[in-house]
């Protein structure tokens, strides 16, 4: 049994294919399940950190806040953050969710676009952030996010998902400017970030959504004309500092791994096993050996509709088929939605610990 480490030592080791104590865990949540996660270990609504510490989670993301002038106009029923992205609540059964509307710029020209209010990097506040992560100096810190760097869906929801689309094939001036001038301000926020943090963080995580559940939702040429070049942009950041990017991407995306590869990416995020080509026995057969993985515990499967006892055997088996040589991170495939019962959530993280030690 190897000795044990600290969860930054685990995350680094395993990310490097090193012999670790344990399968390094990460926690993603929408607001109703990480409430009754809190309530059911008796802690208190704003005690994020004692959630993570009970669940095990060796994780600790930081960034920094937004301290500039207020951007865009408030809209009746609507939250409209920084970029301008407009977000409606919508009921359902098991409580609720903000979800994509207006689209503002869906029509926009690229003189609006231009003209489009977006942050400055300098309208942010970096000051806290060494000390924060200095605070989690024995977890893995990592910078950024799913929504860091992305192309299609973040501007689709300025732009609508359909009109992003076109635009990456028709090379429309007005769309490609949205892109770059999101990327070039998300770029240097990160460059900013990382240089506060004074080489204390540990991983860089990126963002695409690449796939449906059945198939690419691009082509290999387009990813290669538009996505990978600017994506390129932030992994040469990250390895100025010496560390390694993690991408996420939804759906079926393993047709664009290769690329990751030559890119210098090192982790995938998501994984949904439910997808095409995105089964564990799939994925390490393929690229157990070039890649680490982070996630793979579906948010659409036991986890959501089973029993806590079916959740168990879906890790011990997601755990059977990816630990060996290491390079796996148990982690849910997105944020664990509110239909999830609190009990199923809490087995899940009790089975990577009983399953998960090397």
């Amino acid at each position: 049994m190897t000795a044990q480490m600290t969860s930054k030592q685990r995350v680094l080791a395993t990310i490097a294919h090193q012999q670790a104590d344990r399968v390094p865990v990460n926690y993603l949540y929408n607001e109703e399940i990480d409430l009754r996660l809190k309530e059911h270990f008796g802690l208190a609504c704003e005690d994020a950190e004692g959630l993570r510490r009970a669940l095990g989670v060796d994780f600790r993301n930081v960034g920094v806040p937004y301290v500039g002038p207020k951007l865009h106009a408030d809209v009746p029923d609507r939250h409209i953050d920084i970029w301008g992205i407009r977000r409606r609540w919508v009921e359902h059964e098991a409580g609720g969710y903000w979800d994509f509307c207006d689209w503002p710029l869906k029509e926009a020209t690229l003189e609006q676009v231009e003209a489009w209010p977006l942050p400055d990097p300098s309208d942010f506040d970096y000051s806290a952030l060494a000390a924060r992560c200095e605070q989690y100096k024995d977890f893995c810190i990592v910078a950024g996010g799913a929504g860091t760097g992305d192309i299609i869906n973040s501007n689709s929801m300025l732009r609508m998902m359909e009109q992003i689309l076109v635009d990456l094939v028709t090379d429309d001036p007005a769309g490609l400017r949205l892109i770059d001038r999101r990327s070039e301000i998300m770029l240097e926020i990160t460059r900013r970030t990382l240089e506060a943090a004074g080489g204390r963080i540990d991983m860089l995580w990126l963002g695409e959504d690449l796939g449906t559940q059945i198939g690419p939702m691009i082509s290999l040429d387009l990813f290669r004309k538009h996505i990978r070049p600017r994506h390129q942009l932030f992994v040469d950041l990250a390895r100025q500092w010496s560390i390694p990017v993690m991408m996420h991407s939804c759906g079926s995306s393993s047709w664009a791994f290769e690329d990751f590869i030559e890119m210098g990416i090192q982790v995938v995020d998501t994984l949904q096993p439910e997808a095409t080509n995105m089964a564990p026995a799939y994925l390490k057969q393929r690229f157990g050996d070039r890649l680490a993985f982070h996630g793979m515990i579906s948010t659409a499967g036991p986890l959501a509709y089973g029993s806590a006892d079916e959740v168990v055997e879906t890790v011990r088996q997601t755990l059977a088929t990816m630990m060996p040589g290491g390079g796996y991170m148990l982690a849910p495939t997105h944020q664990i939605q509110s239909n999830s019962p609190a009990e199923n959530v809490v087995a899940m993280y009790e089975a990577a610990r009983q399953f998960g030690r090397y």
